[in-house]
């Protein structure tokens, strides 16, 4: 089998690549190793999506999202503007439907395990493995966005050098049964702070909401007296109060998303030990359920609520990052530069999620930055780009620019970039 474009993962970049490279015309493979796209917004549960600042530079893949989502009445644009409410369930759905309305190849259940490139003719080799068969497919071009390298991996590519930084994970759930109005009253009444807790209701429409509290002491927390009275009644660990943010979900009138608990590790762990990670997810599942316990018991509106949703995957925010033509710095995002060639804008900035109490970094202030596309393409093979979380830049610099908004964009401009080198 032939194609132009071979993409390893089918998550948020790899999605956007997949699409936005068959709506040019390239003839595309997308493998994906699970049973649907979307990666963390869907099966992780990550949602909604922040509000960037892009300056409409390759947001071409997100607008056509938001067409498709409405369709299957699937978005929710909030009070604050925010186009990124999405339903994640939902979005399987309109992941499907996008791809196939360009035409894209798409195999689940699936992966691209051997890989090897023939620099005479500029062509990769590459065998995929899938439950029941194996298919070997050449193409011009491969997009890794497997979101932990696997294709640098097999082909031996340089990696960033490891500088023992990590940011904490975490396990999403939804809770279900929820009366919203009674949470939405309790929590606007509790917390006059419209920057942390808003609730809106339009047009006899669906309740929404978002509220949040962590255990750091850099905020007062008008949720916090709530989390330490649980403590101390031995209802939460003091871990489980770590870091906690709420959304409502687009045609889920009854449902928040969870954005918790926060996985906590020991310093000389690594959540890329696969015993590690095993454990995370069987924190997480515990954390999960003291949650949920939790909120039954302090928050009014959720004593008949019960959870309906556990993430499937750990939300990993920083593993391998692989080395590109260029290095995308935290000088870059302070004293922003423009490239030749943009890959995308943003003004999201430096957000470090520490396992430790007081120590986790958000920068206040916002700056438009740019990120070259040379971010996106290795500097051993030329025809191998490099999506999503796994971008060439340092560890400050990659923990302002992992946001989904950035990763539809990257896989955008990825695609674009071998269009420009297929003519």
């Amino acid at each position: 089998m032939k194609y132009d474009l071979l993409i390893a993962g089918g998550g948020t970049s790899g999605v956007a690549a997949a699409y936005i490279a068959s709506k040019l015309g390239i003839k595309t493979l997308l493998v994906e190793k699970s049973d649907v796209l979307g990666g963390a917004i869907t099966q992780g549960l990550v949602v909604p999506v922040m509000k960037l600042n892009t300056e409409n530079i390759n947001t071409e893949f997100y607008t056509d999202l938001l067409t498709f989502a409405k369709k299957y009445n699937a978005q929710h644009t909030f009070i604050d503007d925010n186009t990124g409410w999405f339903n994640p369930e939902l979005l399987k759905i309109v992941f499907d439907d996008m791809l196939k309305s360009v035409k894209c190849d798409v195999l689940f259940s699936s992966k691209v395990n051997e890989c090897s490139i023939s620099f005479t003719d500029n062509l990769f080799h590459s065998c995929i493995n899938h439950k029941i068969l194996s298919l070997y497919v050449d193409t011009k071009y491969i997009i890794d966005a497997t979101s932990n390298g696997e294709i640098f991996k097999i082909l031996n590519c340089d990696f960033q050098n490891s500088d023992e930084k990590s940011q904490a994970s975490s396990l999403r759930f939804m809770l279900s049964g929820v009366n919203m109005k009674v949470l939405a009253d309790w929590l606007c009444d509790i917390d006059k702070d419209r920057a942390v807790t808003m609730s809106e209701y339009k047009d006899s429409s669906q309740i929404h909401l978002s509220t949040a509290c962590t255990w750091d002491d850099s905020h007062n927390w008008a949720l916090s007296p709530i989390f330490k009275g649980a403590v101390g009644d031995g209802v939460l660990e003091h871990d489980d109060c770590a870091y906690f943010q709420v959304f409502t979900v687009p045609n889920m009138p009854n449902t928040l998303a969870v954005n918790a608990p926060r996985i906590i590790l020991d310093d000389d762990e690594s959540i890329l030990d696969p015993f590690v990670y095993s454990r995370a997810l069987n924190q997480g599942r515990e954390r999960i359920y003291r949650l949920a316990n939790f909120m039954k018991l302090y928050f009014k509106g959720c004593e008949n609520s019960y959870i309906s949703h556990i993430s499937d995957t750990l939300g990993v925010r920083e593993s391998y990052r692989v080395k590109g033509k260029y290095t995308f710095t935290v000088d870059d995002i302070i004293n922003p530069k423009k490239f030749d060639n943009i890959a995308f804008a943003s003004d999201y900035p430096v957000d470090i999620h520490s396992m430790k109490k007081d120590k986790s970094i958000l920068k206040s202030e916002k700056t438009t930055y740019y990120v070259p596309i040379e971010c996106l393409i290795s500097d051993n093979i030329e025809n191998l780009y490099g999506v999503g979380r796994i971008i060439s830049a340092d560890f400050e610099a990659q923990a302002a620019i992992r946001t989904q908004m950035n990763c539809f964009s990257m896989g955008e401009a990825a695609a674009k970039d071998i269009k420009s080198k297929l003519i």
